[in-house]
């Protein structure tokens, strides 16, 4: 069985060339936007780190919550999301940098909260400023993000642990054990965190005027559901090349069933929160929603509905696209794009107000994506593709939808 993965020379070549376009625009932006137009380039760097942390975060997630119902269909292809999640330390630390700056920087154009003279004089902040202060917001993303990276790490180290292990029926339940508790203390951290208070952080406190009590729940549909398809993307690839023998079309049909569930459950969120603020009609609620709808980011706004909902709902609501290798790569490569562009609309409009051709935001997402394929190629590299000794591997192999 062909089971320890090479990283191929040009896998390694496309890796590199994307992280040089990534740098190269982050130096011309470094240089272009000066002044007034540094806004965007600060903006570009918040947009994209969080964005591609949340979508490698969505990884272990998914490793978490399969391992807590007991799941068993998904471990032929197990180490691919676990792969993918040991890029969360690389890019937690990115983001990491990002926003200690922001914060520590004042960038107030990007976060008009890190201001004191303007958080006294206003109401609606000085209200918020218990929480929404500097010194909150710098232990909570340290804590947060250190939580992230300990967890990815030390689920990837007992899962490779677990390959060394014997195949006594103790062993299996030692394995399912251990797994549970842990992964059930990430889920924890994981529902405080991206289910709860890391994005008013890190993207409501932008338009810091304005709150939703579903816009974590957005953010995380949003990411998950982009989460999922990089690692259909990854599990196709993969396949391609002659590995996971033991995947097949009904492993491949569930993931399809996961990206289509939550496209819809990302729109459910999307008509939810818009319906709910242009029926109330309160001015300090309409206030999001009025560049992104009638203002310069229109186009984007309704673009972002047509590739995140209609072209998932047309392409996967049949059986035989979700069995089909080519249909799930494209549809996989565009709700990761697409979502990178909504993304773009939550940021973009409470910083720079007026919509440019993303040249340089599109330039920074190609330097993240050629670090999410260099770290996880390597990490594929680093143990067998397939956890030999996980006592629900069997029900993997004869898995069928």
């Amino acid at each position: 069985m062909k089971d320890q993965f090479v990283v191929p020379a040009r896998l390694k070549t496309i890796s590199f060339v994307l992280m040089g376009i990534g740098l190269l625009s982050l130096l011309i932006g470094l240089f272009a936007f000066q002044g007034e137009h540094a806004t965007r380039f600060w903006a570009g760097l918040l947009q994209n780190s969080t964005y591609f942390l949340l979508i490698t975060l969505a990884s272990t997630f998914f490793i978490g919550v399969t391992t807590l119902a007991h799941g068993g269909w998904q471990m032929a292809f197990r180490r691919v999301p676990e792969a993918i999640s040991m890029a969360v330390p690389v890019l937690g630390g990115i983001a990491l940098i990002v926003l200690l700056i922001l914060a520590l920087g004042e960038k107030e154009h990007i976060y008009h909260w890190v201001n004191a003279h303007h958080v006294a004089e206003d109401r609606v902040l000085n209200w918020k400023s218990a929480f929404l202060n500097k010194s909150f917001f710098i232990v909570a993303t340290i804590l947060t993000i250190g939580a992230w990276c300990f967890f990815t790490i030390k689920l990837r180290r007992m899962s490779i642990e677990e390959d060394s292990w014997d195949l006594r029926p103790e062993t299996g339940r030692k394995i399912l054990w251990r797994n549970t508790v842990w992964c059930g203390g990430f889920i924890v951290i994981f529902v405080l965190t991206v289910g709860s208070t890391t994005p008013w952080f890190w993207l409501m406190s932008i338009d810091a005027h304005w709150y939703s009590t579903m816009y974590s729940w957005y953010t995380f549909a949003s990411t998950f559901v982009s989460g999922m398809a990089l690692i259909t993307l990854f599990v196709i690839y993969l396949k391609s090349k002659g590995y996971l023998p033991l995947v097949n079309e009904e492993h491949l049909h569930d993931l399809g069933k996961f990206v289509f569930a939550f496209s819809i459950f990302w729109t459910y969120l999307w008509f939810s929160q818009y319906m709910l603020i242009w029926y109330a009609n309160i001015p300090e609620e309409t206030t999001y929603f009025q560049p992104r709808v009638w203002g310069p980011f229109r186009p984007i706004f309704f673009l972002n509905l047509l590739i995140n909902f209609i072209t998932p709902l047309l392409f996967l609501m049949k059986r035989d696209p979700k069995r089909n290798y080519t249909s799930m790569a494209f549809i996989s490569a565009l709700i990761v794009a697409g979502h990178w562009m909504d993304f773009y609309q939550m940021v973009m409009p409470g910083t720079v107000h007026e919509l440019h051709f993303p040249w340089y935001e599109l330039g920074l997402g190609a330097g993240f994506v050629g670090i999410i394929m260099l770290v996880v190629a390597n990490q594929l590299a680093k143990a067998s593709l397939t956890p030999k000794n996980h006592p629900y591997l069997k029900e993997s192999i004869v898995h069928h939808t």
